[in-house]
């Protein structure tokens, strides 16, 4: 699955939700320096997002379709997986990822990041989390599970158990960080908003989430006739409150 996502790289960069203000200023001002590496960067998201705050940023990402796209928008990107990519000597004052640190084993991931971050840099992991109406969960829910009875995937806990997946999520993160020796004590934060869909612009993203991005399109025209019905029978828009949830540390001296 985390390497499906380069299968229709504009949608994923046209549709995905971007981040916080009031996170990426948080992060750049606990940074060192404007020196940025935004790891599993995708099509360059939050790389543009720094970029627009000041900073240098570089992207590493392993799928070579959604580097290229961030590479088009003016992210200087190398294709790798992080944990096999080589610095060449670099370092950063800043390593980030948004929405990708999952797929990165928690303490290999957190090595690397100490071997190319100078003194104090920080490192610092985040994910947007959605909490969706139930009515529009509930449909899209039934639906998958009809037109693909056998996955494992439980939609309906993006309508409220979202958070605590997450939390666990975090704290595993934050255990890896803990365990290289190399940090100080790591940090959690959030960052509430919302954000409105019309049906158009909701169906436009769901073929970007990860049980979606391999469905064959008769499968998935049927998922997004469900979903599609029960945004209309709202009056055609609804509205998702995200929690942006973060994870950071410095590194320490020495």
């Amino acid at each position: 699955m985390a390497e499906s996502f380069g299968e229709d790289a504009e949608r994923y960069d046209r549709t995905r939700p971007r981040y916080p203000e009031a996170l990426v200023r948080r992060i750049v001002d606990a940074c060192p320096g404007p020196d940025v590496l935004d790891v599993g960067c995708g099509t360059g998201i939050v790389a543009r997002q720094f970029r627009a705050a000041g900073c240098t940023v570089l992207g590493v990402e392993p799928d070579a379709r959604m580097a290229g796209l961030a590479r088009r928008s003016g992210i200087a990107t190398e294709v790798a997986r992080w944990e096999e990519w080589d610095p060449a000597g670099r370092t950063f004052d800043a390593v980030v990822s948004g929405q990708a640190w999952h797929w990165i084993d928690p303490v290999e991931g957190a090595v690397q990041a100490a071997r190319v971050l100078r003194p104090g840099g920080l490192l610092a992991l985040f994910w947007n989390v959605p909490e969706l109406p139930v009515e529009v969960m509930e449909a899209f829910a039934a639906v998958f599970e009809r037109v693909v009875p056998d996955s494992p995937f439980d939609f309906r806990a993006l309508s409220g158990g979202a958070l605590t997946g997450y939390a666990r999520l975090l704290d595993k993160v934050a255990e890896g960080i803990g365990g290289t020796g190399r940090f100080g004590g790591p940090e959690q934060w959030r960052c509430a908003w919302e954000w409105s869909y019309t049906r158009d612009a909701w169906l436009a993203q769901m073929p970007t989430f990860g049980p979606l991005t391999r469905l064959p399109k008769p499968q998935l025209e049927q998922v997004l006739d469900g979903a599609g019905a029960a945004v209309d029978a709202l009056g055609g828009t609804f509205t998702a409150r995200y929690t942006t949830m973060a994870v950071g540390a410095s590194l320490l001296p020495g």
